[in-house]
């Protein structure tokens, strides 16, 4: 299970969101936003190399924050043929120098959101260490006859509180944030 330590990094992970965010086409804000983490979990990769995180974030740099599902793998070195889902480099006050990527663009992330949808692996806790997250739900409705290996994962980058997947989805994870002081759940993944 993962093991969340108590240290610094920097630049930090909403510094490197906040300058990786306005590139994107699907961002909503203006200029660079100010970041506030509302929830999220963690998923870990068997071989213990690469740490794999999901982060809700409101942007409130505008009257009406908007929410965003992040989803970042760090690795302990650069991973070859992904420099277009590099965010930056942080250095990590316990591992030292940590490549961030968009987890859409890490195989090890690909390949452990598939197991997740297969019932294989577990969510993890955002914070805490060694500790499950029940509350990252898979929902199957369509569950007869989907190969989890031919299955496209696609991240729902601004999920919505009560939010499933789209109509073509055969199945989608849904994750816990808070939205004012109120905790909520919504869809930040879908298979299809």
């Amino acid at each position: 299970m993962s093991e969340i330590f108590n240290t610094t990094m920097d630049p930090t992970k909403h510094q490197l969101m906040a300058a990786w965010l306005p590139q994107q086409d699907w961002f909503a804000g203006e200029g660079e936003p100010v970041l506030e983490t509302l929830g999220g979990f963690r998923l870990d990769d068997p071989a213990g190399e690469v740490g794999m995180e999901f982060i809700v974030v409101a942007d409130t740099a505008t009257e009406s924050p908007v929410i965003y599902h992040v989803p970042l793998s760090y690795r302990g070195q650069e991973l070859p043929g992904a420099e277009a889902s590099l965010l930056g480099t942080s250095e990590h006050g316990v591992l030292g120098k940590r490549w961030i990527y968009d987890g859409t663009g890490d195989p090890v992330w690909q390949a452990q959101v598939r197991a997740l949808l297969a019932g294989q692996v577990e969510a993890q806790h955002q914070n805490t260490s060694f500790t499950l997250e029940p509350l990252v739900k898979v929902q199957r409705p369509a569950q007869d006859g989907v190969e989890q290996s031919d299955t496209e994962i696609r991240v729902i980058r601004r999920p919505v509180a009560g939010g499933s997947a789209s109509d073509a989805a055969t199945a989608w994870v849904s994750s816990p944030w808070s939205e004012n002081g109120v905790a909520v759940d919504g869809a930040v993944l879908e298979f299809s």
